[in-house]
């Protein structure tokens, strides 16, 4: 397997990835999946900025992705990012997704951001909860029935973990 940046051409990939995760699973709230074309923007609106995008690959074949981008807008969230990180199904519990979520933490510390957060579709996530804990992430609270899809309420998780030298010195 090999971990390496993300490129226009694995969009097509990462889509059929995302696709299922949409269809399937409380990762993701969207409730229809993402075109290639919409994926692909979306590729290029965190590239664009510099934000770090990966792939994980076995050969031609992308396992997963993970990408960091901006928390919230405004300039005062500069130094902090949002994880997303999702695995194609049958490469699931292979490590694969913890590989690509240290690469990520070690890309955004390189490029001076110093939080990351997470947020977890669904409270009953217990693969996502625990890979970001193992990882170095704290939980920092539950959102109890802020999204809705499968015709249920459901939670998202926030867990958080500094980069570099987090708050303990200034930017």
């Amino acid at each position: 397997m090999e971990l390496r940046a993300a490129t226009p051409a694995d969009i097509a990939a990462v889509q059929a990835i995302y696709a299922h995760h949409v269809r399937h699973g409380l990762a993701s709230f969207e409730i229809e999946p993402p075109s290639p074309a919409e994926m692909l923007g979306r590729f290029e609106s965190i590239t664009g900025p510099g934000y770090p995008y990966l792939v994980a690959t076995d050969g031609d074949t992308v396992l997963g992705y993970a990408y960091a981008s901006a928390y919230r807008a405004r300039p005062g969230y500069r130094y902090t990012v949002e994880d997303s990180v999702y695995v194609t199904p049958s490469a699931v519990g292979r490590g694969i997704g913890r590989q690509l979520l240290t690469r990520l933490v070690a890309e955004c510390e390189r490029r001076g951001y110093r939080q990351m957060l997470a947020v977890i579709g669904d409270s009953a996530n217990a693969a996502s909860i625990e890979l970001h804990r193992a990882c170095g992430f704290a939980h920092h609270g539950t959102l109890q029935s802020v999204g809705f899809k499968f015709g249920r309420w459901v939670d998202s998780v926030v867990m958080q973990r500094p980069l570099g030298q987090g708050d303990r010195t200034l930017p």
